[in-house]
């Protein structure tokens, strides 16, 4: 257990810049005097480790130091592989292609997969792969691209936008970029991206952490949100928990349940699917909730209407 936790310390200060005493004993759930010993048995075996103090003071790894390849294990080598399956299932490039390639070499021929991703939803569409492999090379490039994109309202707009990372998430992809229109960080649905062309112009300043910035945009995008109770029959109960994905709070004796989800307001699939529920579904709240769905069926009855 003690040898575990030594490695994954020297793999957790590999993959990071300083961290104090205080934050390792807090992932590793030990004492901070049980970090200090172990920082001492890191050195012993020789790796180089660099104490910082002060406030923002802690441990670091010398840079260029490498660790041998062997603590990657056969297990943690199929782990690998599955996952840029998995990716590469959704995002068709050479450049992963070749590295899963070489990875896979490494491994015995006769171990078998058994886990499987596909994300293929996202790659039947030669569309989307465009879109991934143009912006994919001008982000390597630092190059702008001057794009046409269709908010969820319908209203068409010109971006002259940096292109920072593509990040998959809620069954999309979306491109982080700095909008030089809005002089702001933004973030862009690819499949609402109508027109793109990559200029020549560099990028006007530097961006910082790609991973820090998606968060902080998605969290502040403004987006509004809305939470949800439903009233489910109990016949739609595997359809409803599938398609909705929210949490069941109250079960009836007849089967019937209450159901509490969250959802963003400008997101069409889950309006979708509450309308294809018919009256399997009643909303209890919000409000404003009931008056959209009663509004949309009445528009849709009109259509039908002599």
């Amino acid at each position: 257990m003690k040898t575990e936790r030594l490695l994954s310390i020297v793999i957790h200060l590999l993959n990071h810049d300083t961290v104090s005493a205080a934050k390792l004993a807090e992932r590793f759930e030990v004492s901070k005097r049980t970090i200090l010993r172990d920082m001492e048995q890191i050195s012993l075996a020789g790796i180089p480790i660099r104490s910082l103090p002060g406030v923002n003071g802690g441990y670091s790894i010398m840079e260029g130091f490498k660790l041998d390849g062997r603590v990657v294990n056969t297990e943690d080598q199929e782990s690998i592989i599955t996952a840029l399956k998995g990716f590469l299932s959704a995002y068709d490039n050479k450049r992963y292609n070749e590295v899963l390639e070489k990875v896979s070499s490494i491994l015995p021929k006769q171990q078998d997969q058994h886990i499987f991703l596909d994300f293929g939803a996202t790659g039947e569409n030669d569309e989307i792969q465009t879109k991934l492999k143009t912006l994919d090379k001008a982000i390597c490039n630092k190059k702008s691209v001057q794009i046409s994109y269709i908010n969820a309202l319908g209203e068409i707009s010109s971006r002259l936008v940096e292109p920072i990372a593509l990040n998959y998430r809620w069954y999309a992809w979306y491109l982080l970029a700095y909008c030089q229109t809005k002089q702001d960080y933004r973030i862009f649905k690819l499949v609402r991206i109508s027109e793109f062309e990559v200029r020549g112009a560099q990028f006007t300043k530097e961006h910082g952490d790609p991973a820090a910035l998606l968060e902080r945009v998605f969290q502040g995008s403004g987006r509004k949100g809305l939470d949800i109770m439903l009233l489910c029959k109990a016949e739609i109960k595997v359809q409803v928990c599938e398609y909705l994905g929210g949490t069941i709070t109250e079960i009836f004796d007849n089967g019937d349940f209450k159901m509490r989800m969250h959802s963003l307001e400008d997101e069409r699939m889950w309006f979708a699917m509450l309308l294809s529920f018919g009256d399997k579904v009643t909303v209890i709240e919000p409000e404003e909730l009931k008056t959209r769905l009663t509004e949309t069926a009445e528009n849709i009855l009109s259509l039908y209407k002599e």
